[in-house]
């Protein structure tokens, strides 16, 4: 006779969770550091995936603090908002639910002034 086996449960077999960026959630925070890079206002970038956030952040020089943050938090999906575009001293630029809502943010900072 057979003898049945149980899956795991999920605690068992992930212990330690992290939450991470999906694909089209990258897809879309790189098409902004993209416009970023073309500008000339960043040049590197760090992906951080921790057990309760996940973090992209971008850097004007590779030796420097982070100039921008964008973390996706979780917890505070019912509260605040999940996503959240920290500066460099940490202040909060934007917070909301969506993620293209929380990057219009940036829109200003892809422009270039244009004199003839």
């Amino acid at each position: 006779m057979s003898k049945i086996v149980p899956f795991p449960s999920p605690s068992k077999a992930y212990p330690n969770p992290k939450i991470v960026l999906h694909r089209t959630e990258l897809n879309v925070i790189l098409a902004v550091y993209g416009s970023l890079v073309a500008n000339g206002k960043a040049r590197d970038y760090a992906i951080d995936m921790g057990p309760d956030r996940a973090a992209f952040s971008i850097f004007r020089h590779a030796a420097e603090r982070a100039t921008w943050r964008i973390e996706k938090n979780p917890a505070l999906r019912r509260k605040q908002g999940e996503w959240c575009v920290t500066g460099m001293n940490g202040q909060v630029l934007k917070r909301g639910h969506e993620l293209a809502q929380v990057l219009r943010i940036f829109d200003r900072y892809s422009m270039k002034i244009v004199t003839d």
